[in-house]
């Protein structure tokens, strides 16, 4: 019903929540916000009467599937924030979280109705060809971090030079934390990427499912499945269709399909070369994140009482 009422307001009063991407025009998308708001809870109070039957629980995963779409650049938002850089619009930024926490109410609406559980499993690693593309989306960054590591010594690459790297950075609005790291020769993206594969690895390694002992008081403890999924689940709704979308637009641009172009580059040729290196990250990592998470949400599953009475 709360985004109901604020998909209702924002089309009356024609507030973007899309950002600056023109994908439905400002009245539209706040009409299409009440639509999906409106539907949730008309679902959930059928649910309240009716029970869980099984055409409303489709309808709550219809209409999560919905407000995962959304939601989708949250990630974007969050990223912007932690390094003090104001976001895009703080309408889009509302709807965006609006919508998440949205999806998530959904779904545990969908998947409620089942048998109590018990202890969790012990800890366990992923499966073999889960944990190869773990590695694949840990190689697809190395050529991403070198690229931005060039530039954050002041090196060129793709015919522009670490000085103009950081005087577009200066130019797009960056944060004074985003500017000093540059200063230093650290690339923010780099300590972002390092920690997405941090979080990559602890979704398929069981270490990812206990504290560790330089935790202190929570060591040995297990570790919260909404802490490492949370996380990876707006990683992977962001970057995997953001990449994978991305790498189909620049494979038409290599081809002459379409035109790249050419941005904060010198010219077209120099933003594909840049497209390529990081849309291919983005998929590769994106694609690799949802398998994890994936495994991680079923070797973490507690089991339900007949199953531990059996």
């Amino acid at each position: 019903m709360a985004y109901a009422g604020f998909g209702l307001v924002c089309a009356l009063r024609e507030t973007p929540l899309f950002g600056s991407s023109g994908i439905l025009g400002p009245s539209t998308a706040g009409w299409a916000v009440t639509v999906v708001g409106t539907l949730a809870a008309l679902t959930c109070v059928a649910v309240l009467r009716y029970g869980l039957r099984p055409a409303l629980r489709a309808l709550l995963w219809t209409v999560c599937g919905l407000a995962g779409c959304a939601a989708f650049s949250l990630l974007m938002d969050v990223i912007m924030l932690m390094f003090g850089q104001g976001v895009e619009s703080w309408a889009a930024a509302a709807n965006h979280a609006l919508a998440a926490a949205g999806a998530l109410l959904l779904a545990a609406t969908a998947r409620s109705g089942r048998p109590a559980p018990v202890a969790a499993p012990a800890p366990s690693a992923a499966p073999r060809p889960v944990q190869l593309a773990a590695w694949a989306g840990t190689v697809s960054f190395l050529p991403y971090a070198a690229m931005k590591q060039v530039w954050a010594f002041g090196g060129t690459f793709a015919g522009t030079s670490g000085a103009e790297m950081h005087a577009i950075s200066e130019r797009n609005g960056a944060s004074g934390i985003w500017l000093t790291l540059e200063s230093w020769g650290v690339d923010g993206t780099m300590l972002l990427a390092a920690l997405g594969v941090f979080l990559l690895w602890g979704l398929v390694r069981p270490w990812g499912q206990v504290f560790p002992r330089w935790t202190l008081f929570l060591r040995g403890r297990r570790v919260p499945r909404w802490l490492p999924l949370a996380p990876a689940l707006i990683g992977a709704a962001t970057l995997a269709p953001y990449g994978v979308l991305g790498l189909g637009y620049t494979t038409l641009a290599t081809m002459d399909v379409l035109t790249m172009r050419s941005g904060d580059f010198h010219s077209p040729d120099d933003a594909l070369v840049v497209s390529w290196i990081g849309m291919a990250a983005f998929a590769v990592y994106g694609c690799a994140l949802v398998m994890a998470a994936r495994s991680y949400w079923l070797r973490t599953r507690h089991l339900p009482r007949h199953s531990d009475a059996a």
